[in-house]
């Protein structure tokens, strides 16, 4: 069995409307009447807004829906919880904060077995640092307001993701120079309400809730970076 990954442009953007058709879209690839689904608000400090917005969205009439905290854990068998669950939902926020909280508590290897698990199928989503992080690397403002490139992804898929390209305008710049100059591989940028939808490494098809959807293939040539529109369906 494979599993799927669904990237997003921007985390808390999409969360914070519970009507945005990207939901019903990530519930419907596990196939289930009512998944599990776990809420990973790492790289938003564990806010209990961005945790409140997630369990208005994910209701009880669509999900049986839960919340994994780092900054006051309260589960033991951390392996046992984290795969008991259909969906991974990660919340956007600051990507390397994130990565570092989850590599002390392993949960870094507890979602690569999940990924390489062939008996099983996940659904492993969300957007801004909850789609950076499926990628090897991309660009991230982890450091602060001055948009940089993160190189320490889990690696799950390969190149570079930009997200919110089509809200921050330092975005395209950073992401274009990069990759024209091999400090990134090749890649996607996408924006805010733009969804890559993978299954397994393979990319099936970009979705969006977007008016004027945003998602670009962006690869190297020569001296440079160029833009390849992507085929989009709307939500």
């Amino acid at each position: 069995m494979v599993s799927h990954i669904v990237a997003a442009g921007a985390g808390k953007a999409i969360m914070d409307n519970p009507q945005d058709p990207t939901h019903d879209f990530i519930l419907g690839l596990t196939g289930r009447q009512r998944p599990r689904v776990l809420f990973v608000g790492t790289a938003y400090g564990d806010h209990p807004d961005y945790a409140l917005s997630f369990f208005e969205t994910y209701d009880a009439e669509r999900a049986y829906a839960r919340r994994l905290k780092f900054f006051m854990p309260d589960v033991d068998n951390l392996r046992e919880y984290v795969r008991s669950f259909d969906v991974i939902h990660v919340g956007g926020g600051n990507t390397g904060a994130m990565l570092g909280a989850w590599r002390f508590h392993g949960l870094d290897v507890i979602l690569r077995e999940m990924w390489e698990d062939e008996t099983t199928s996940y659904v492993f989503a969300g957007g801004s640092a909850g789609a950076l992080c499926w990628f090897e690397n991309g660009t991230t403002d982890s450091y602060g307001p001055t948009v940089r490139l993160l190189l320490d992804g889990l690696g799950f898929l390969e190149g570079s993701v930009c997200p919110h390209y089509d809200a921050d305008p330092q975005r395209r710049p950073v992401y274009l120079d990069a990759v024209a100059t091999g400090r990134l591989p090749d890649g996607y940028a996408i924006g805010n309400l733009d969804s890559l939808h993978f299954h397994g490494t393979q990319l099936v098809e970009v979705v969006s809730s977007a008016k004027t959807p945003c998602a670009f293939r962006v690869e190297r040539k020569g001296q440079s970076a160029v833009e390849r529109e992507l085929e989009v369906r709307r939500l």
